[in-house]
């Protein structure tokens, strides 16, 4: 891989849908950099606020009611008259579907109208993965109570209670018998706070619990000689709080795992992307590793959240931000700059929590940890005094690490030596 650092051959105009999630934000800083006009469109108000980075890296910003999709391609539509667009990506997974059908709307590529659901929806994508060919846990659907037993029955305990349609596993709990699975529910269906402007929906899937690790794989799909072609970026290591919620605290780049367990997940990753219809773009896949192979969690047609793609870029050199401007372009990925020269052996990211705690008034070693020359970035996301959510999800997480190591096994060790250090009081 070379290192290129031009932009773009022309200054091409892009629409950009609710750039919510950290893939989003870099996705927005990205373009301006390769000296893109980014248009955001974005209802710019509670949970959907935009940050001051991407407000200040964004040539305009086309306020408009997201979740109202006529609203969103009337808008969309009017600015693509006044100024033609290139490309239209989304800004996170949960209008990846909405992002499609914009694109169609102004005769621009983008995925499939009629298969995109299979990357948005847990319940089509397992469907689709299924009929492949490809294992993925059992499960079922349901809305209400009696539906949740009927689930139940199908799918057995332990299990795994899940929105069909929600991201930053929200809401994701292990269940071992039928009072947790109904404790889960209803904790869902009460929740009083929306998700991107949205109160949750109450379909949830109701689904095998698979016992063993939990990756991500990464990577990008492009035209190639022979049709679209599937790149497997880099494989991380996700390390998870405690059962019965699934808390992400951690990312490992590259995953600690030997070659035959890398190359099955990378094959059936490829397998997964073909099943699900993922015709161009940049994809984030989660999955477990069994001892009788991958299992699917869930692919998204997005980058990764949680700075896994800064991680990607440290370890591997490529910047899939500008892969996923490039695809959508129709741009060459090395004069784009997707290729650039790795800096570690291995990377992570450590999340703090609180745990049980609802505030704190003292956060120990954590300038003593800013300090470490090995630690490149930090963010809190509650001060001192500052209430946290009583939520075991992404919501609750204090603030986050992001560090170098020289190989995989040392990413680990200073993910375990980061968490030592930060105590609260």
């Amino acid at each position: 891989m070379s290192s290129v650092s031009a932009p773009f051959p022309y200054p091409a105009r892009i629409l950009v849908v609710e750039p919510a999630s950290s893939g989003g934000g870099t996705l927005i800083t990205a373009a301006a950099a390769a000296g893109l006009r980014v248009v955001v469109a974005s209802a710019d108000s509670g949970d959907r606020r935009l940050s001051d980075a991407v407000r200040g890296a964004a040539a305009s910003v086309l306020t408009v009611e997201t979740n109202d999709q006529a609203a969103l391609e009337e808008a969309a539509r009017a600015e693509h008259r006044a100024g033609p667009f290139d490309a239209v990506l989304a800004g996170s997974d949960i209008y990846v579907t909405a992002t499609a059908r914009v694109a169609a709307a102004l005769g621009l590529p983008g995925l499939p109208v009629e298969t995109v659901d299979r990357v948005t929806d847990k319940a089509a994508m397992r469907a689709a993965v299924a009929a492949a060919g490809l294992r993925v846990p059992r499960f079922a659907q349901a809305t209400t109570h009696a539906g949740l037993r009927e689930a139940a029955d199908r799918v057995g305990f332990p299990c795994v209670m899940k929105p069909a349609s929600c991201s930053g596993s929200i809401h994701v709990s292990r269940a071992d018998d039928m009072e947790q699975l109904t404790a889960a529910f209803e904790r869902l269906v009460g929740d009083p706070t929306p998700d991107m402007g949205r109160l949750h929906e109450h379909r949830v899937l109701v689904e095998e619990y698979v016992e063993g690790p939990e990756f991500s794989a990464d990577g990008f799909v492009r035209e190639g000689a022979e049709g679209a072609e599937t790149t497997v970026v880099a494989l991380s290591r996700t390390l998870l709080g405690p059962e019965p919620d699934f808390v992400e605290l951690g990312h490992l780049t590259p995953a600690l795992v030997d070659g035959t367990a890398r190359e099955a997940a990378e094959a059936y990753v490829r397998e997964v992307v073909r099943a699900v219809n993922l015709t161009g773009g940049t994809f984030h896949c989660e999955l477990r590793l069994t001892p009788d192979g991958p299992v699917l969690i869930e692919i998204g047609a997005r980058l990764g959240g949680d700075r896994i793609v800064e991680l990607l870029r440290l370890v591997t050199g490529v910047d899939l931000p500008r892969v996923a401007l490039a695809t959508a372009l129709g741009v060459d990925l090395e004069k784009a700059g997707a290729f650039t020269t790795p800096r570690s052996g291995g990377a992570g990211i450590r999340f703090f929590s609180a745990g049980e705690r609802r505030s704190y008034r003292e956060l120990h070693g954590w300038q003593e940890l800013r300090e470490l020359p090995y630690v490149v970035e930090t963010a809190l996301s509650f001060g001192p005094g500052e209430p946290i959510p009583d939520v075991q999800d992404c919501r609750s997480r204090l603030g986050h690490a992001l560090f170098t190591a020289d190989s995989p096994q040392g990413a680990l060790d200073r993910w375990g030596e980061l968490g030592a250090l930060v105590t609260l009081d």
